[in-house]
């Protein structure tokens, strides 16, 4: 009895190890040496720009008037709970040659989540950020708080989604975040090639973290440029792999 009871808990733990195991990608430095496709690395004279969470009415409008001004476009890593409050706005990031990719429908840690509940939040999302036109529907995946799992795997294969990461973040969502040390953790890390994380909405985040955020992006966009950096969404980050 003891015998078939430790066999069953060594099931159970390989099983639980099985589902986990992507999740080792969350952690930064080793993806972007070991994984440079999956952080989101590309060409070197390129930075792909991406946020994630939105859209957010009360924040988006600003994000986009702002990148206009600097003729910047991005990619915009929407959450399907906050898009289905406002497809209007879904559709104005898409006009303004913006891309739009899946964050999911809830901003759940994959983790807790079974292979099933995982496969529906991805693909609900993902029916509903396709059902804003663009070429093709989304084609990129970013798991909340960057943590996947094999169902996660398993579902974008499936649903034809490229699971991608980043390799600079501003920690933007901290309610000590100020656009100055939104600013120096993205330069800490970011060179050519790479993939930026910001956020443009606070729903998942301290309140209005957002407006750091928009105050260090023109700083964000200078430092890049002044490089001679070319700063962009993923689709024109054509990813290579190592």
């Amino acid at each position: 009895m003891n015998r078939v009871a430790a066999t069953a808990g060594l099931a159970v733990a390989a099983g639980l190890a099985a589902h986990a195991l992507p999740a080792l990608t969350a952690y930064a430095p080793g993806r972007r040496a070991l994984l440079p496709a999956l952080a989101g690395t590309g060409p070197a004279g390129h930075v792909a720009l991406t946020f994630d969470d939105g859209p957010d009415p009360a924040s988006t409008p600003a994000f986009l008037r702002l990148l206009a001004d600097h003729d910047v476009r991005a990619t915009f890593f929407l959450l399907g709970t906050m898009l289905e409050r406002d497809l209007g706005l879904g559709r104005e990031l898409v006009a303004a040659g913006h891309e739009v990719a899946v964050h999911g429908w809830y901003h759940r840690c994959l983790l807790w989540r079974t292979p099933r509940a995982t496969y529906d939040d991805i693909a609900r999302a993902r029916d509903l950020v396709g059902a804003l036109g663009g070429s093709g529907g989304p084609r990129w995946y970013r798991p909340p708080y960057g943590v996947l799992t094999t169902g996660a795997l398993v579902a974008c294969r499936r649903l034809r989604l490229e699971p991608k990461l980043w390799t600079a973040w501003g920690r933007d969502w901290q309610a000590s975040a100020t656009p100055g040390t939104i600013v120096r953790t993205v330069t800490s890390t970011l060179v050519g090639g790479g993939t930026v994380l910001l956020h443009d909405s606070d729903c998942t985040s301290a309140a209005g973290s957002w407006r750091r955020t928009l105050d260090a992006l023109p700083r964000l966009i200078h430092w890049t440029r002044n490089r001679g950096l070319r700063l962009g969404p993923l689709g024109e980050h054509e990813l290579v792999s190592r």
